[in-house]
């Protein structure tokens, strides 16, 4: 060990000096030489991005096999002024692939100082559609119940936009369902309000939308529940046959807005019993509400079937 034994301060420096200034020199040889290899090369497509949307991810490179100076290589593999093989499509291409043979021209005319041998990669796939534009009207969802027990919306409902506009692929935008419904994200509403409810739908990385909510303007009124008892009108009586029920009357229950008690005709509500319906295995009839009154909700009749005893 005694050669290796520093005989100076400066002994492991020079050392170290020397052995960097080696591997210099041999790096700069190395990279003035030639080579072959198998790389990766950037292409970027040119497209009209009014007329046209890929509808997935683009290729960003291709495997090749090229011939260059070790200078070239470094540069292309740190990315250092690499010009991207431009691949145009013109118009809504009718194959959704092109050969690796068809990429030669432009691979050719971006390599800086690269020679290309061949193409590696065999296909380049990729799908383009139309893009347009579509103004659908909003509409709330007519499923979902807003107002709470007891209440009920009185009225149309406003929506502020009332329509939305879609950009983005045809083959999307035309399957979007008209009008397109939206939800408000939380209900049992107890008084009138206005409401934010968003524009929720999918493939949002394809498709835009020119808005993200809509204001739904709700009027919500309380409801008064009442009932009243009817004599059933008798239709289609046989000839010469008496007829007794059981029971005689019918209840009919029902439901309006509290403002509109004072204003409701109670006399308007007709009920009958068709013989038409007489079913003879239990020998009851349904009765049916042919008449009520504006303004009445939730209509029901009870009992649901009327006994009927003939007589002759």
């Amino acid at each position: 060990m005694k050669p290796f034994r520093p005989q100076t301060k400066q002994y492991w420096r020079v050392v170290l000096l020397c052995f960097v200034a080696a591997s210099t020199f041999w790096m700069l040889n190395a990279l003035n030489k030639s080579y072959s290899t198998q790389t990766t090369y950037p292409v970027r497509f040119i497209y009209n991005e009014k007329q046209l949307v890929p509808v997935k991810p683009l290729p960003e490179e291709v495997l090749v096999n090229v011939t260059a100076k070790g200078w070239k290589l470094l540069r292309k593999a740190l990315r250092l002024e690499v010009q991207p093989a431009e691949i145009y499509i013109r118009n809504l291409p009718r194959n959704n692939y092109l050969l690796g043979s068809a990429l030669r021209p432009a691979l050719v005319n971006a390599m800086d100082g690269l020679q290309l041998n061949f193409v590696v990669t065999d296909t380049l796939s990729f799908v383009f559609d139309s893009k347009i534009s579509r103004t659908i009207p909003l509409q709330l969802d007519p499923k979902q119940k807003l107002a709470a027990d007891g209440f009920e919306v009185a009225g149309p409902v406003k929506l502020s936009p009332d329509s939305v506009t879609f950009v983005g692929p045809s083959t999307i935008v035309n399957k979007i369902p008209s009008p397109f419904l939206v939800r408000l994200p939380s209900a049992n509403l107890r008084a009138s309000v206005k409401a934010e409810a968003p524009v929720s739908y999918k493939n949002q990385d394809l498709v835009k939308a020119n808005m993200e909510e809509t204001v739904a303007t709700i009027n919500i009124k309380n409801l008064v529940q009442e009932e009243r008892q009817l004599l059933p009108e008798l239709v289609n009586v046989p000839e010469r046959r008496n007829v007794l029920l059981q029971p005689a009357t019918v209840i009919v229950r029902y439901q309006l807005f509290e403002d509109s008690v004072a204003l409701l005709n109670r006399e308007s509500f007709k009920a009958v019993l068709n013989f038409a319906n007489f079913n003879p295995q239990d020998s009851t009839i349904v009765p049916e509400l042919v008449q009520k009154p504006v303004g009445v909700r939730k209509v029901t009749l009870s009992p649901h079937r009327v006994k009927v005893f003939l007589q002759k």
